[in-house]
């Protein structure tokens, strides 16, 4: 590990787990008459909402169901004895943007719609900066009242009906990058999720797991479709990583949502795709997404620069095997020099993690042909010769080749050991907590670990 920075006063991190308790924070509600009859609205139009004709997607019949399944719920014949599943719960709804999270009982337990489905009892919840500047500047949010949240570790408390390497009683991880469906959402005791989108995890997991979903997927696709690198000769035995442009080119293309079709199917040559040694930059280096493709990138045999803010973080990431070299994020011009140097100026690859003005600096960074991803927002246009990439996170639900994929390898990677959660901080106070756990996230308080909600 090599460090290029601003002098900066050695300092350690403390573990942040186990956690010392800390103060309860309560969810702030409006009007209860008010907040009822809005949720009595979602309520309502999430049972009796369908896919819309033109989403859906020809598949195979399903298959046989397991034994002892029961083809109405998905459920077996002990799960029912085991978990006793509510017909309500609480969950925290946003009624407005600009506005704090509403916790409410009496909500509906979510229903599962197809064979593939399961529904999971919510354990811990990572919190995401999308969590907060979603209602803050009005943006991702499809309807309202509105059930957030995208990473879950809970308890499978009922299967799919169809033939699932996930089983009732399983602890599970899962990403729920299908926002606009609040079955899927984490802001609740229960939730949906489809099997091809969670991992399996040992049966008392690390809290720390909570925040490892979308980051994960979000990495792998990264550096899996934008940048094309071939994970097979990753992962534990038994469980090699997926070929994501095989796995997409063998789809029908139809198969793969439209608005992100060409990025999967075209965004770059095979011939441009990396090559053991080569150099990839991650600008925002701390974040939990970057320290998820730090690792993968290590996997692959790249060698890694991370440009941080050195003063925060420098300490805690010199002491990983993640990055080749650090550099201090504290002079973009200068960090962009440095980087030019070390790779004689032919970096190939590069991936922002925190914005769209970072993204510039990195772009600057990379040489005529370059592939420049951005995960937080990418420069107007193009400039130098650079292409500029989009993760298309949906492949993940909408893709079950890919999810599963994504999914079977990442449960290899945790059981070897050859991927680590990024580090947490759990907040003791269950949903009641989230509204003060996001205001420490928008006071710019949390930094280089994630948050990490025990549902109560």
């Amino acid at each position: 590990m090599h460090l290029l920075s601003a002098p900066a006063a050695p300092h350690s991190s403390p573990s942040l787990w186990p956690p010392t308790p800390k103060r309860a924070y309560r969810a702030i509600s409006p009007a209860a008459e008010q907040g009822a009859k809005r949720r009595r609205t979602l309520e309502s139009e999430s049972e009796r909402s369908e896919p819309r004709a033109e989403d859906v997607k020809p598949r195979p019949g399903p298959s046989p169901a397991p034994a002892g399944a029961e083809a109405t719920n998905g459920t077996t014949a002990t799960a029912s004895t085991k978990h006793h599943i509510p017909e309500r719960q609480k969950a925290l709804l946003l009624h407005a943007p600009k506005s704090r999270y509403v916790l409410e009982d009496g909500f509906a337990v979510p229903k599962i719609k197809d064979d593939n489905e399961l529904l999971v009892r919510v354990e811990y919840i990572g919190l995401n900066p999308i969590d907060w500047k979603a209602p803050d500047f009005n943006f991702g949010i499809p309807s309202l009242p509105y059930l957030a949240g995208r990473d879950i570790v809970g308890t499978v408390v009922r299967a799919p009906t169809s033939d699932s390497r996930v089983k009732v009683g399983d602890v599970v991880l899962t990403a729920s990058t299908d926002y606009r469906d609040p079955r899927k959402a984490a802001y609740q005791h229960y939730a949906i999720a489809s099997s091809f989108n969670v991992a399996r995890l040992p049966s008392s997991p690390s809290p720390a797991t909570a925040g490892l979903g979308v980051a994960f997927v979000a990495a792998a696709l990264a550096l899996g479709v934008c940048l094309g690198c071939d994970f097979s000769g990753t992962g534990a035995k038994g469980a090699p990583g997926p070929n994501l442009p095989t796995v997409l080119r063998a789809l029908d293309p139809e198969v793969i949502p439209a608005d992100v079709r060409a990025e999967c199917l075209s965004g770059r040559t095979d011939a441009e795709r990396p090559k053991k040694g080569d150099w990839l930059a991650i600008w925002g280096g701390s974040s939990a997404s970057a320290k998820m493709l730090a690792q993968l990138a290590r996997l692959l045999g790249l060698r890694v620069i991370k440009v941080v803010d050195v003063g925060k973080h420098g300490a805690a990431l010199s002491w990983t095997k993640h990055a080749d070299l650090l550099v201090d994020s504290h002079d973009p011009a200068r960090a962009v020099a440095i980087i030019r140097r070390v790779t004689g100026e032919e970096l190939r690859f590069g991936v922002d993690t925190a914005g769209k003005e970072t993204a510039g600096w990195l772009g600057k960074c990379l040489g005529e042909g370059g592939h420049l991803v951005g995960l937080a927002g990418l420069p107007m246009k193009e400039e130098g010769g650079v292409r500029q990439h989009v993760v298309p996170i949906k492949v993940h639900h909408e893709c079950r080749e890919v999810g599963e994929g994504l999914m079977v390898w990442l449960e290899g990677l945790l059981r070897g050991g050859l991927v680590t959660p990024p580090e947490a901080e759990v907040v003791h106070e269950g949903l009641g907590g989230v509204n003060g756990a996001l205001d420490r996230m928008r006071r710019g308080e949390v930094s280089g670990r994630r948050l990490v909600v025990k549902v109560e």
